[in-house]
């Protein structure tokens, strides 16, 4: 696969622009719109691209698939066409305005970019699910012991123990590792790449009871934030 490629579904590959006109025929022409959605997702190749000045990142660190960003850029050229209610339902909420199998799902986006889509759950949402888990211990057992919540010191906590070392030193070995700038900044896409590595860092630091503990803790996370895991399947981060 090329660095700024995602495999499509079938072939032979279209471009992005007969992917939106696809898009849009296939809707007017009597298609459910999430179907049709989902067969463009299928269908696109781009990883990244600028449209209207906006930089879109599809494929994180060239392993994660944020399909909800894509979705989102492609809805934007239908945007007429679409239910008000259930577009801001999938993009802001993750509902889905049908309830597909794993299965179908797989098949109308690809074997591949559902292989990646695993990577983006698993690597960076249960990631920093399992970070924002964390978070709440520390700062509980602190009000407990009737100490400070700076959230410096907490963050800083989180970090110590999940991976074993503070935030910033993370973020400079991650900087480091591959070729970053050291800013007093950082992108949402950096963060998220950043997020991955912190994933993949943990998986080599640690064995396999305590992933899957922490995983677990993670998905208890999301389900307590509401987040809808329909299209997910139940197969563990190491698998994907």
């Amino acid at each position: 696969m090329m660095d700024n490629q995602l495999q499509p579904s079938r072939l032979p590959p279209i471009s992005d622009t007969k992917v939106i006109r696809y898009l849009e025929q296939a809707i007017t022409g009597g298609k459910h719109w999430y179907i049709a959605l989902l067969e463009a997702i299928g269908l696109w190749t781009v990883a990244e691209e600028v449209h209207d000045g906006h930089h879109y990142h599809y494929l994180i660190a060239g392993e994660a698939f944020d399909w909800l960003l894509l979705a989102e850029r492609l809805c934007q050229e239908v945007d007429g066409l679409l239910p008000d209610d259930e577009k801001t339902a999938l993009l802001f909420h993750g509902q889905p305005p049908l309830k597909l199998t794993v299965d179908r799902f797989k098949e109308l986006i690809g074997s591949s970019k559902y292989h990646q889509y695993l990577n983006y759950f698993y690597g960076i949402t249960v990631e920093e699910a399992l970070i924002l888990a964390v978070q709440e211990e520390v700062r509980k057992e602190k009000r407990t012991l009737g100490y400070s919540n700076q959230e410096y010191d907490v963050i800083n906590e989180v970090y110590r123990r999940i991976y074993g070392a503070t935030k910033p030193v993370l973020l400079k070995r991650f900087r480091r590792e591959k070729g970053y700038p050291h800013l007093k900044s950082i992108s949402l896409t950096e963060l998220r790449e950043f997020t991955y590595w912190l994933f993949k860092y943990r998986l080599k630091q640690c064995d396999k009871a305590r992933i899957a503990s922490d995983t677990k803790k993670a998905l208890q996370q999301l389900n307590i934030n509401g987040y809808p895991r329909g299209l997910v399947a139940d197969e563990s981060p190491e698998a994907s």
